[in-house]
């Protein structure tokens, strides 16, 4: 376990140094890609998405994904540290992509390279290092997923400090346009667009999308980006705005939209590659291997690659998702450690589980359906 570790650490680091932002992973896929190969392993490339299967792959068994992403956003103004340069530092290994979601990543390969030889597991395993996760890029997980071996269920690794996410928020975006009349601001002449916008976004910021009573909140809606006018003395005749909205199963994307629609006056257009919301039952058998080895459970506030797969899958990863796409990005050592030890539990746990004679399958999961 101490050489899988000290492995992933430097894999870590190694990774580090290579900057991936998304639709830019060629480097890191290339390392990757050679870094398997050296370990015996033969992995298959489209795009800069690299996968393999283990060692002993046999017809007809289960096949469980781990799966994370190679990608990273860009680093943002406020770093102090060099985002490209790997530094340890009381016990934390610095740089862009080490908690988001590099140490998942680095975690989930020394963990398929554990399981790579063993003759003895009743599944298959396949890992997947894929790209674009960070921007839902088409050339991410989602154009690779005719091409896996069909899977049975998905191991997502993620910054969720080793507690099992087992629902998971869908994601969209929508660009909103106040239209009204410009005019000169002095006079008082047009229709200020800003206004109009105003009312609409006071309204996102307030609605509640109704739910049974003691149920969570359905539907968050959030206005990120606002623009508007042209100088100071021009009543503005547009205003746009964009809106981030954040789902569970008590909504389709098409009751969202019609009842936005219906209380609103903006024109608003839906960005394409919608995620949808994921949701994998207590009583699925990887989730009751996690159970049983002292994982918690919770529900995702969060969107990844999950929202792609529609099938069913457990997010869980070493790190913390609060500080993701944060200034002088971080993960503790110890929790790189503790993701390859807690990774190889959960499929010891899966794999005991199925010795009982119980069976993964896919019964216990609730795809997102449009009417």
């Amino acid at each position: 376990m101490k050489i899988l570790y000290e492995q992933a650490t430097e894999l870590l680091k190694k990774l580090i140094a290579i900057p991936s932002f998304s639709t830019e992973e060629a480097a890191a896929s290339d390392f990757i890609e050679a870094f398997l190969r050296q370990k015996g392993v033969h992995p298959i490339r489209k795009y800069h998405n690299i996968w393999c299967y283990n060692q002993h792959f046999e017809s007809g068994k289960p096949l469980v994904l781990l799966n994370s992403h190679l990608d990273t956003v860009r680093p943002n103004s406020q770093y102090q540290m060099d985002p490209f340069a790997p530094v340890i530092k009381d016990g934390k290994l610095y740089g862009l992509g080490s908690n988001d979601a590099g140490g998942a990543l680095v975690s989930l390969i020394a963990t398929f390279l554990y399981f790579n030889e063993r003759k003895d597991l009743p599944f298959n395993l396949c890992l997947a290092a894929t790209a674009e996760e960070e921007n839902s890029g088409p050339h991410g997980i989602r154009c690779i997923l005719d091409d896996l071996m069909p899977i049975s269920v998905a191991i997502v690794g993620e910054p969720t400090q080793m507690d099992m996410a087992i629902s998971e928020k869908g994601s969209m975006v929508l660009d909103c346009v106040a239209t009204g009349r410009a005019g000169h601001a002095a006079r008082e002449e047009g229709d200020n667009a800003i206004y109009r916008a105003i009312r609409d976004i006071s309204w996102f910021s307030s609605y509640e999308f109704p739910v049974d009573p003691g149920q969570p909140r359905a539907v968050k809606m959030t206005v990120t980006e606002i623009n508007g006018g042209l100088q100071h003395n021009i009543v503005p005749g547009e205003c746009s705005f964009t809106v981030d909205i954040r789902f569970d199963h008590n909504y389709t994307v098409k009751e969202i939209i019609n009842n936005i629609k219906n209380h609103t006056f903006c024109d608003l257009t839906v960005r394409p590659n919608i995620l949808y919301p994921s949701v994998i039952a207590c009583s699925h058998l990887l989730v009751q291997a996690g159970i049983e080895i002292g994982c918690e459970t919770y529900d995702s506030p969060t969107s990844s690659d999950q929202g792609w797969l529609q099938l069913p899958s457990v997010k869980i990863g070493p790190g913390n998702s609060a500080r993701s796409h944060s200034a002088d990005e971080y993960i503790y050592l110890s929790e790189i450690e503790d993701g390859i030890s807690t990774y190889i539990r959960l499929l010891e746990s899966l794999k005991k589980l199925m010795a009982s004679g119980k069976q993964l399958n896919s019964l216990s999961f609730v795809p997102q359906l449009e009417p």
